[in-house]
């Protein structure tokens, strides 16, 4: 009777083969080996990216919330993907306009994903034409026009 893995002194080689074998069948293994999240990712892997604003957009939160979530789509300057980012604080959208440069970055979900009620959106916008939007929302730092 054969035996469902090599055992003996010698047999290193042989379980290390076998389990590079069987990796591949691992989810994770396969994307992080074949680096397939950072070819569907907008941002290419990068932690941040500039982008053009195109149009203010709300967006409705998820049950059981109700609210309207102002975003803006976004057009990367890198590679022309467009995407949609929400923009944090309390009258934020105001002080983005459309053709103002933004830089954007993760919002922070879990594995990548959206995060808390906003659906599908999974990038915020962080600064708007090289200042920083939380700094003009705590007014130390006027937005300057392009």
């Amino acid at each position: 009777m054969g035996r469902k893995s090599p055992k003996g002194l010698f047999a290193a080689r042989k379980l290390v083969q076998k389990r590079k074998k069987f990796r591949w069948s691992q989810r994770e293994y396969k994307r992080r080996v074949l680096r397939l999240d950072e070819k569907v990712d907008p941002l290419e892997g990068a932690p941040m990216a500039r982008g053009i604003v195109l149009e203010k957009v709300g967006i409705e939160s998820r049950q059981p919330n109700s609210a309207v979530r102002k975003c803006v789509r976004v057009q990367l300057i890198k590679n022309g993907r467009q995407v949609t980012a929400f923009v944090p604080g309390d009258g934020a959208l105001n002080y983005i306009n459309e053709h103002d440069e933004v830089i954007i970055a993760r919002i922070g979900g879990p594995q990548g994903k959206s995060l808390g009620d906003i659906p599908g959106v999974k990038f915020q916008v962080i600064k708007v034409n090289g200042v920083s939007l939380r700094a003009i929302l705590q007014g130390k730092r006027t937005k300057p026009t392009r």
